[in-house]
């Protein structure tokens, strides 16, 4: 029998996920809050990204820890809904304590969806608080909500050509370890089945299912590149496994392998691709291993972003094609 077995990410211990989003506009947000102070690191691989508090996260810099992670969409608009959180973990005791009082880290990344609904939608201080209110373990909502709300996949033919992104997450328990994962999905390139190698969604013809493929995406990019940060798949691999900053940053950078496999093209100019990297450090464990199952659930994540993401906002979803 198997010692491999799923598992949730809000399984690690004092992890919690909540979402907030306004449907009419188009957008949304997500907090993945932490019980105590968890080391994190980050990775950032796309050439547009958005995103707050990051270099803190290098294994050089002096955090020890940080309350929660924030994902949204509305751009860098986005990034204020991170503030949001900062006030519900400081309402809540947490948060670095420094003089008598608290500052929370919340670290976050934000992708490009303001086109999709209302360009003035964007997730707020109020709506990043609301998801924070709404974090509670247990599975996790998927889909077209949270910061999938307003994504997209396969935008690199144009905006009337994509099919509707989404949320995903997806763990791995091996005896005590458990390695998860969550992302939001809005790529310009085309999401893949690993396991078939068949699109799952992406840029379409007449209709989904009638794929344009990798070689449309390079004859459509010599001659007109997607516009610059556009786009952007943001993530994050939470772990109960015993690892150092530098050790968590590598488990971000190799996470994104888990977006090159299921996302062909990824990591583009016009992607903000990043990945951080959380530990709850209860268990000792070998790094390649954990690292290489960043990189398995990841993917995984990102496939079910995509297969479970509905019809929305005028574009289609895989999981209405069945």
């Amino acid at each position: 029998m198997s010692l491999i077995r799923e598992a949730l990410i809000t399984d690690i211990t004092g992890v919690t996920v909540g979402h907030a989003q306004n449907y009419e506009g188009g957008s949304g947000c997500t907090a993945i809050l932490y019980a105590g102070n968890y080391l994190t690191a980050c990775d950032v691989r796309g050439g547009g990204p958005a995103t707050k508090e990051t270099e803190l996260l290098k294994p050089e810099c002096a955090n020890k820890g940080v309350q929660g992670i924030m994902l949204s969409g509305g751009s860098a608009f986005g990034l204020d809904a991170s503030m949001g959180a900062m006030d519900w973990l400081e309402e809540h005791g947490r948060g670095v304590s420094i003089a008598g009082g608290f500052v929370p880290i919340v670290p976050a990344a934000s992708l490009f969806d303001l086109p999709v609904g209302d360009w003035n939608c964007r997730p707020d201080r109020k709506m990043g608080y609301e998801a924070c209110r709404n974090a509670k373990a247990g599975p996790v909502e998927e889909g077209v909500v949270g910061a999938g709300t307003g994504a997209g996949i396969g935008k690199y033919c144009g905006w009337d050509h994509m099919m509707k992104g989404g949320l995903g997450t997806y763990g791995l328990r091996v005896g005590d370890i458990i390695v998860a994962a969550i992302v939001a999905v809005n790529a310009a390139g085309d999401v893949y089945d690993i396991d078939t190698n068949e699109i799952i969604a992406g840029a379409y013809g007449e209709r989904p299912g009638d794929w344009k493929g990798p070689y449309k995406y390079f004859e459509r990019a010599i001659a007109t590149p997607p516009p610059a940060g556009a786009n952007t798949t943001i993530g994050l691999v939470v772990t109960n496994a015993k690892l150092s900053k530098a050790m968590l940053r590598k488990m971000a950078e190799v996470a994104h392998n888990g977006y090159a496999r299921a996302i062909r093209p990824a990591h583009t100019l016009s992607d903000g691709d990043t990945i951080f990297a959380s530990t709850s450090a209860e268990f000792e464990a070998d790094a390649n291993a954990v690292h290489a199952l960043a990189s398995e659930v990841m993917a995984r994540a990102v496939m079910r972003a995509a297969r479970l993401a509905k019809s929305a906002y005028g574009y289609p979803g895989a999981a209405d094609m069945a």
